[in-house]
């Protein structure tokens, strides 16, 4: 009786492995560091803003950061080989990205999204060489992945677990390592505050993390929009809060805490309106000369309402934040009169705060 040999060797598809993060790294290499910006407050102000430009990604947006990880989790994983289709839910800019990394290394890609999304984000998606598979209920685009990706011998990316975990938090070139490095010969190069809006959370575990392994005397305070449930679960020490709607600013906020939010490592949260986020984004689109998103202008919500608390307390000092991508993608909503009045949004209040911020540094704000 011969014994048959159990062995299986699998090393013959390592030569794909090795490819494909080769590709991914000497994409990244091909890129250069995104800016710091310092945002034009008054100059006799003893506090300075900068913004960390995440819109000069060749994808947009700061979700350029996260496709490239969750690929090369995925890949190193053995989760994503040269046949996956790669399955991901979402209908905005993480959808973007992942298509441009998956076209990058000859992979299909689908983004499951709303039904209702806008025809210019379906574009965005498909310039990228992504496909769109809609939904009726926005509320399935998980299962349904899930089902999708079981349907195609695919794999279910899911940024919302994975993206928490998929950057290297204690350094190797992540946004947190990236700003400290940038600050390093700046009047006040160790930030009282890092400002973060939550889509996934994976960010601000990201950065929150950083903090505590680098000992930084610098706080996290993530800002969370209208309608979304991270600030009230948050503030309850409880994950299991759920919302009824979406957030109204793309990109961040969600009706339901993702497992990729790392409270734990918060340090302060604000809430948001979503008039206050738009004001904002139009108010700095005209400070920088250039328009920016929605959740940059959440950011600098938070942003400005810490760099007054610190003006009023007397402390000079600098405050960070993200300048999360471009307003043009935008034009239809919130920098369209038109959309924000459909939506009953009232932009006049916001819009005197802001004002007032900039002549005294005051902040009058309802918190």
């Amino acid at each position: 009786m011969t014994t048959e040999s159990l062995d299986v060797d699998r090393r013959t598809s390592r030569q794909w492995v090795d490819n494909a993060v080769r590709l991914i790294e000497a994409d990244a290499q091909r890129s250069a560091d995104t800016h710091l910006l310092r945002y034009p407050l008054p100059s006799n102000w003893t506090v300075q803003l900068y913004l960390k430009d995440e819109s000069t990604h060749i994808t947009g947006s700061l979700k350029h950061r996260l496709a490239r990880s969750l690929f090369l989790y995925a890949i190193c994983n053995g989760w994503v080989t040269e046949e996956t289709t790669v399955i991901e839910a979402s209908s905005g800019s993480t959808a973007v990205s992942e298509a441009y990394f998956a076209k990058l290394l000859g992979l299909d890609f689908v983004a499951v999204m709303p039904a209702s999304t806008s025809p210019a984000k379906i574009a965005l998606i498909e310039a990228q060489g992504g496909r769109c598979h809609f939904v009726s209920d926005p509320s399935s685009i998980y299962s349904e992945s899930h089902r999708l990706a079981s349907e195609l011998n695919g794999h279910y990316m899911d940024q919302f677990t994975h993206a928490e975990r998929a950057t290297d938090w204690r350094g190797n070139n992540n946004i947190a390592e990236s700003i400290f490095t940038q600050l390093e010969h700046e009047e006040h190069p160790i930030p009282d505050w890092v400002v973060v809006g939550a889509g996934t959370g994976g960010t601000g575990a990201t950065i929150g993390r950083f903090l505590r392994y680098r000992k930084f005397d610098t706080g996290l305070c993530v800002v969370d929009p209208e309608h979304s449930v991270f600030f009230d679960a948050w503030r309850a020490s409880d994950p299991s809060i759920v919302g009824t709607r979406g957030s109204r600013i793309e990109g961040i906020g969600r009706p339901r805490v993702e497992p990729s939010f790392v409270g734990q490592v918060v340090d302060r949260m604000i809430k948001v309106p979503d008039a206050g986020s738009i004001a904002a984004a139009r108010h700095a689109s005209t400070a920088l000369g250039r328009k920016v998103g929605g959740s940059t202008g959440t950011n600098l919500w938070g942003a400005f309402a810490l760099i007054a608390e610190m003006m009023a307390a007397g402390r000079s000092g600098s405050v960070v934040t993200l300048l999360c991508d471009g307003g043009e993608r935008y034009s239809g909503t919130y920098y369209n009169d038109e959309w924000v009045a459909s939506e009953g949004i009232d932009l006049l209040g916001p819009t005197a705060v802001l004002d007032e911020f900039v002549r005294s540094g005051a902040w009058t704000a309802s918190s």
